[in-house]
């Protein structure tokens, strides 16, 4: 009677102590289980580069509308679209049959007062001509010689000629229209060389000096990337909108069109043996100071993280440079997920 109940008492006992067990080891793999998951990416001692990034665009100074100075009928036009031209070069002629004859008219006149001019002279080498009549001749002289050189100049106005060598891109008048000043009649443009310009905010003014190295990317120009550098500098604040104007030259230019759209990068920072760390790990604090979360203590997947307050200088592409701190150094741990929910006392896993 005694053994059976001895046996069943050992039977008890075993019974609560693998209970005991059983019970503790679910309580450990829960509470693993329910330890915060984070996120982790190193921190580098490495190179930053900040870049200001604008929209820009494609200009020349060499894209001109060609008007008629004076009104008049177009009675020839001596170039097409696409015709390559030279400086100088006669590309359309108005009607000056008017303007011809007036100055035909007064090269007789002058022709006779020049004349007269000649006689008065004489008479006065044997002293028997006067000075009024002498002054009048040479007057009239002066003035018939101004009247000629104007309508020359006026027939000259009815040659439209090329201001600088470049392409006839298109063309408005056509022979037997009449032209004018306010209706253009050939566009004009060379390409040889253009500028890529562009308004940035005056915060940056400081850092961008002749020479610094700009990329100008065209979507739609074959995703086309070129890399220039500054050529120009505004000196000139817009009031609107707190901008200055930024250019780069182009020479020996084929592709680029005026007008065209880009997207400019321009590097404005480049520190070397920079402390930087993901800027998504940035945190704020009660107090508004940036903080994060460091791995101090390792085993296995399990960290122990330390919280960590840091000073941003500058963020750019995803990467923030921060001030040279002692707890970050090249491959330090940073939690970058799931750093919200977590306090120094935490014991947080990775996966």
């Amino acid at each position: 009677m005694k053994r059976n109940i001895l046996l069943i008492l050992s039977s008890a006992v075993i019974s609560i102590s693998l209970y005991s067990c059983s019970s503790t080891e679910a309580e450990t793999t829960e509470e693993k289980t329910y330890l915060p998951l984070v996120k982790l990416e190193d921190a580098h001692i490495k190179n930053f580069i900040h870049k200001i990034e604008v929209q820009g665009n494609v200009e020349t100074d060499k894209d001109v509308l060609l008007n008629a100075e004076m009104g008049g009928l177009i009675t020839q036009m001596n170039v097409k679209a696409g015709d390559k031209v030279s400086a100088g070069q006669v590309l359309a002629v108005l009607d000056g049959a008017i303007l011809s004859s007036n100055a035909e008219e007064i090269k007789t006149q002058l022709e006779y007062a020049e004349y007269m001019l000649a006689k008065q002279e004489e008479l006065n080498k044997r002293g028997v001509g006067s000075e009024f009549d002498y002054k009048t001749a040479l007057n009239q002289v002066n003035s018939l010689k101004s009247r000629l050189n104007s309508l020359n100049v006026q027939r000259g106005k009815m040659l439209i000629k090329a201001p600088f060598a470049g392409t006839v891109d298109k063309i408005f008048g056509k022979v037997g229209q009449m032209a004018g000043p306010q209706a253009p009649l050939v566009r004009l443009v060379n390409n040889s060389q253009v500028d890529i310009t562009t308004e940035i905010s005056e915060k940056h003014f400081s850092k961008i000096k002749i020479g610094t190295e700009m990329n100008a990317h065209f979507p739609n120009f074959n995703d086309t990337n070129i890399t220039l550098n500054v050529t120009h500098i505004g000196n000139y604040i817009e009031p609107t909108n707190r901008t200055f104007r930024v250019m780069s030259t182009v020479k020996n230019n084929r592709d680029l069109l005026p007008n065209m759209l880009a997207k400019i990068s321009i590097t404005d920072m480049n520190v070397a043996n920079a402390t930087v760390i993901p800027s998504r790990a940035i945190m704020k604090s009660q107090e508004n100071k940036d903080f994060v979360y460091v791995v101090t203590v390792k085993s296995g997947k399990e960290y122990s993280v330390k919280k960590v307050f840091v000073k941003v200088i500058e963020r750019y592409n995803g990467e923030a440079m921060i001030s040279a701190n002692s707890n970050i150094k090249d491959g330090s741990k940073i939690v970058v997920e799931g750093a919200k929910g977590i306090t120094e006392k935490d014991i947080v896993r990775s996966n």
